[in-house]
């Protein structure tokens, strides 16, 4: 079963077809860099990360770009406040950007280009529009002409009359028509600014992602993605300005996750609910971030809660403990005859790959993914009881487990599973020679630690096995 996708333009699950074989050209709108990332702005930085993550799984080569705006009124502002320049806050930010998100198990992008190292290339792309009569200079600024580009709306599925219904248009003299945007923005005093035909300025937000995804990837995009709220009118302008210049159509499958609440209601800086990912992790683990993220479809609405984030470090925990009573197994089963893979358990472990594809396949199912990781859970619960279970039936399992992992990223980094595996076994052996020398104070000691690690002692024939709670 191949891969489909609920494309945003037509409105409907597509067949994934790569434009190129076995390659992918993935792009996703990065963060405005002037703060620190919220939980908003993790959303579709996980969930791509993930579809990134799968379309590798199953074998494709994705070269990933998600950029970073780094010229905005917002960073100008910022840089005002703090009494420094544009170009500092950008770094700033962006060296959070990448502390935060390798917190949270985001993989690296191919790419990170930045607007500011592309001011050439977006210049010539709006000479171009100019020379095709798509857009015009006004006072310094250049403005696209929407009324040039009749399928302008079509990806937000509404015509220019009713694109502005509900929402408050300013105004301007200089534009032609009032839905026109702004490609390049003449230079206000004390502002940072580039040389261009229409003198100095910086560009339009719209702008930057087309000229910077042009160079990347190309005229046309396999997948372009982000937030709802890009939907209209970053995307809708992307898809005018992009293929009045090239002719082609700017991207095959169009992709965007929901919106994130915060206790029912919308976040929001003037409701001052806004929480960042720096300041998440210090109280949760980043799994449980991740596992919030993916137990909801990409396209329903969240709601971030102490509750919801509470059911989801549970549910972390459950998988965190599975797979660490097979590394334990596994570790206490290393000398033995490898053995083979018991038939029976072969073919449950093929059935729940099978329902985890499946899942995956139909428009990135991360619920019932992990649902089917669950399944597992239980599975390697049920056979590690069996004392005989073969040293390639434990490895098995765990495989599978790290497959599934390699997509989600919902266990904890391989480093810290093996120093939590050799601190509790120092623990235990200290135990064992503490009871062996009735130094009972320390073994009871010893015991209360462990139980403060949520860490559980058993009896069995192999000799003391640990789990988590």
């Amino acid at each position: 079963m191949s891969v489909t996708i609920y494309n945003t333009i037509t409105r409907q699950k597509e067949q994934f077809v790569p434009i190129e074989a076995g390659k992918v050209r993935m792009y996703v709108c990065g963060p405005t860099v002037y703060d620190y990332i919220h939980i908003g702005n993790a959303r579709p930085a996980i969930f791509f990360d993930v579809v990134r993550r799968y379309l590798e799984h199953t074998g494709l080569e994705v070269n990933y770009i998600s950029n970073f705006t780094d010229v905005d009124d917002k960073l100008i502002r910022k840089a005002n406040e703090l009494g420094t320049t544009v170009n500092e806050v950008a770094d700033k930010f962006i060296a959070a950007f990448h502390e935060d998100t390798a917190a949270i198990g985001i993989r690296p992008a191919n790419l990170n280009p930045r607007v500011m190292d592309h001011i050439d290339e977006v210049v010539e792309f709006i000479a171009g529009l100019v020379d095709k009569g798509h857009a015009y200079e006004s006072a310094g600024d250049v403005y696209f002409s929407t009324s040039t580009f009749p399928d302008y709306g079509k990806l937000s599925h509404q015509n220019l009359d009713e694109l502005q219904h509900g929402i408050r248009v300013e105004l301007d003299e200089r534009k032609e028509n009032a839905q026109d945007f702004v490609l390049w923005k003449s230079a206000k005093p004390g502002e940072i600014n580039w040389d261009s035909p229409w003198g100095k300025g910086r560009p339009g937000w719209h702008i930057e992602c087309s000229a910077m995804a042009r160079k990347y990837l190309g005229d046309t995009l396999d997948i372009h993605g982000g937030g709802l709220d890009l939907q209209f009118p970053h995307h809708e302008c992307e898809v005018a300005q992009s293929e009045c210049l090239t002719g082609e159509s700017l991207a095959h499958y169009w992709m965007h996750n929901g919106y994130i609440h915060i206790n029912n209601e919308k976040m929001s800086k003037s409701l001052g609910n806004g929480i960042t990912v720096r300041e998440i992790v210090k109280k949760v683990k980043p799994q449980a971030i991740r596992y919030f993220m993916l137990a909801a479809h990409y396209r329903s609405p969240l709601n971030f809660s102490d509750d919801t984030v509470a059911q989801a470090l549970n549910s972390v925990d459950r998988i965190t403990n599975g797979y660490n009573n097979v590394v334990h197994r596994l570790e206490l089963a290393k000398d033995q005859e490898p053995g083979s893979v018991d038939a029976q358990l072969q073919a449950e472990l093929q059935r729940i790959e099978n329902n985890f594809n499946s899942k995956m396949n139909d428009d990135f199912n991360t619920p019932d993914a992990i649902t089917a990781l669950f399944e597992l859970v239980a599975l390697a619960n049920t056979n590690l009881q069996d004392s005989n279970l073969s040293y390639s039936s434990i490895e098995a399992i765990q495989k599978l487990f790290l497959a599934f992992n390699n997509v989600l990223g919902l266990l904890p980094e391989q480093a810290e599973v093996d120093n939590l595996e050799e601190q509790v076994e120092q623990l235990i052996v200290e135990r064992t020679e503490a009871r062996a020398t009735k130094n009972w104070a320390r073994a009871d000691e010893i015991r209360d630690l462990l139980n403060e690690m949520n860490i559980v002692l058993e009896d069995t024939p192999q000799g003391i096995r640990w789990r988590r709670k």
